[in-house]
Parts: structure tokens; sequence; C-alpha cells
């Protein structure tokens, strides 16, 4: 495999383009048993190799994405995961998932699995914890795009109870030692000789449970509402662009602080223009007697028309380049160029007068006038002239 390239999803977990969505979480949970962090602390390559893994079944577990996948390949899902590519923090959405796998085992000391969710932000299951990080998809217009604008976007956010303060309990009230765990926030399980720690299930491993929950939130610490949010769209931004907005996501748990809010931007096609990367692409009409005599013709920019010099006997299909004509780099420098393909136009709606002008024209032309129909002649007569040698060499033989 080339240096860089990414490996099949359906290779790396070991299973054939045609399993079942039930095989695939079987071989997904056999690797992340082996390859987790948790029993392989301090093995970076273990690591790595299951974010590879978890890449792989976060596209192939998804009925939509793995359709993407299996058409267009690993390019299919850029606009997916974004021009960084896959982020197990913010992309994988199946933790339930390892947490049915993992729970028992690393429920309680799993500070590596926290990392990997959390980019190591979370505290212990006792203190405060930050809020999840959310995504949402915006579509947004091609000027956009290219000019940068202001947008308003209305969330429905999970934020911490005013009320508790996050803390799920009535103010006034105090919280009781755990009775199923006697504070300890966890439970020994025994099953012959083995003996199996895992969280307490009813206190979630605090210690604690709520004798009075918060009126408002009924004991969870966060309550669901609508938040408008300004947002600020760069010019030169593309599909698959991503804008953070720090502290606008999910609300934190016991008085953490609130997490982050991704905005993957979907740029809608122009009829105009096609975009690849900060190149521009169009295509211009131009009219046959400037074609054939020469002249300039009008070409729409993202700064208004320009003025393109054609030279006599252009071809159909030539791409001119007008150099910074583009789009303007995001990063505030420079910008792409215009690449502008032309293409003849045939006169309509004749009057008697223009047919008769034509005509006359016609009649006054010459084969050398049309040296690509010549051509095209010449090439016809050559195919025909070797399908008869070979015909009549084949007769003979």
């Amino acid at each position: 495999m080339e240096p860089g390239k990414k490996r099949d999803y359906y290779e790396v977990l070991g299973v054939a383009r045609t399993a079942t969505a039930d095989e695939i979480k079987k071989a997904y949970r056999r690797l992340a048993m082996q390859y987790h962090p948790d029993r392989n602390q301090g093995d970076k390559g273990a690591e790595q190799k299951f974010k590879e893994i978890s890449e792989a079944y976060e596209v192939l577990c998804d009925e939509n994405k793995r359709r993407q996948y299996d058409q267009y390949g690993h390019d299919g899902l850029r606009s997916t995961f974004g021009p960084g590519g896959f982020d197990f923090s913010r992309d994988f959405t199946h933790v339930s998932d390892l947490q049915d796998l993992f729970g028992s085992l690393f429920g309680e000391n799993g500070s590596v699995f926290d990392d990997l969710f959390g980019g190591g932000r979370r505290s212990s299951r006792n203190g405060p914890q930050q809020g999840a990080d959310l995504r949402f998809d915006l579509e947004i217009d091609f000027e956009e795009a290219i000019f940068g604008s202001q947008r308003e976007i209305t969330l429905p956010i999970t934020e911490q109870c005013a009320t508790c303060s996050g803390s799920g309990s009535e103010p006034g009230s105090s919280e009781g030692t755990c009775r199923q765990c006697g504070g300890r926030g966890a439970v020994v399980a025994s099953s012959g000789f083995f003996q199996v720690r895992q969280t307490c299930p009813a206190c979630g491993g605090r210690g604690k449970v709520i004798t009075k929950p918060c009126r408002d939130c009924r004991g969870t610490g966060r309550q669901k509402q609508k938040r408008r949010i300004a947002l600020r769209i760069p010019a030169g931004v593309e599909t698959g662009s991503r804008l953070r907005l720090a502290g606008r996501g999910e609300g934190g748990v016991r008085g953490g602080p609130a997490g982050d809010l991704y905005v993957i931007l979907h740029v809608k096609p122009h009829a105009l223009f096609q975009r690849e990367g900060n190149d521009l692409f169009c295509e211009i009409p131009v009219a046959f007697h400037i074609a054939a005599l020469g002249g300039e013709v009008e070409v729409p920019t993202l700064d208004g028309f320009a003025r393109l010099k054609i030279e006599a006997g252009v071809e159909n299909g030539r791409v001119f380049r007008l150099r910074g004509k583009g789009v303007p780099s995001v990063e505030g420098y420079g910008a792409g160029d215009l690449n502008v393909r032309i293409s003849i136009e045939v006169p309509a709606h004749l009057n008697s007068r223009q047919k008769k002008a034509l005509k006359e024209f016609s009649d006054l032309c010459a084969p050398e006038n049309y040296p690509q129909t010549a051509k095209l002649r010449v090439q016809g007569e050559g195919f025909l002239r070797a399908k008869e040698e070979l015909l009549q060499a084949k007769s003979k033989s």
C-alpha cells in the first residue's frame, strides 16, 4: 500500500463487501476488544489501530455512509468528515456500542477511553464534566462561500439547568449516599473464580444519589433549550469547511463547561461557475463571426465583467485563463484563477436577409476555409481504404 493511502474499510474490519450489519458489528467488537487503549496502555500503535477500525465501523455500520463509500470510495466521504478527515472525538457516533462492550471493565477508571472521546478534557465521574461537542450541517449559497456572510441558526441545545446549576438537586437540598454501593461508586460482581469490579448502576459511579430532584430538570441537571446563534461565514470557504464555535455545544454536567459547536458547510451548485479548490471554471458563448474574424467578448468574473480578446479562427472549446480572478484564499492572501471555456454559438431565428447573406457567404467558401472538415474527410477515407484492404486480404487467405 502507498504511504499515507487509506486502507479499504472492509479490509480493516476483515469482512467481505457483502457483509451484513450484524457481521460488521461482530467484527468491530472483536477488534475493539483486542486494540482498545485501556488494554494496551502506552501502545500508540494499538491506539491508532483502534481509531482506524472505529473509523471503518462508523462508515460501514451506517447505511447512507456505506452506500456513499461503496460508490465513490474515500473521496466520497470528504464532505462527511471534513477536510481534516475522520476525527474520533468528533465523528464517532456509536459510543453506546463501546460502552456496552467496555463499560463494566473500563467504566470506572477508563482515563484513556475518556481521552479518546473528549480529547482529554473530561474530569472524574464525581466532578464536573464538559458537555459534548455538537455538529450542525449548514447549506449555503455559492455567493456566501465566495464573499462571506452573516447567518443566524436556531438549534435545540441541551444546557445546564439554571435552577439547580447542573446539580440535579432541588436548591437547598443535599445528596445522599448511594445504598447500593455504600458511597464507593462501584460494585463487585462474582462469577465462579472471577470477580469483576464495575460502575455502580444506581449512582453511575458517583457514590451519591439525588434525594430531592430539581423540579425544572427532574434531576438530570440539564434542559433542552432553543438557542439562536449568530454565525460569521468567512470569504473563501468551500464544501467541507468546518467552523468551530467554542462553548456553544452541549452544556456541561455538574457545573462543567459547555462543549463546542462545529458547523460543517455545504455549498450549493452554481449555474454559472464551477469550483475546484480556489480555481473557477465557466463556459461562455462566442458568436461564430467573432470566432472567425476575431474580436472581444465580455466574461463574467467575481469582480464584474472583463473583456477577453479572441483571435481569428479560434477553435471551439478553447480555454483561456484569467489569473487571479478565482476565489480569494480563506487565509486572506492570494486568489485562484478563472478558466473560461468558449463555446461557439450558431445564430438562431434568422430573417430572410440574414439567410441570404449567409448563403452568399457559403457559396464563396472553399474546402480550405474549413480545415477541420477537410481533415475529417481525409481520415474517413483512410479508414475505409484500410478496411477494404483488410477484407481483400481475408478473402484471399
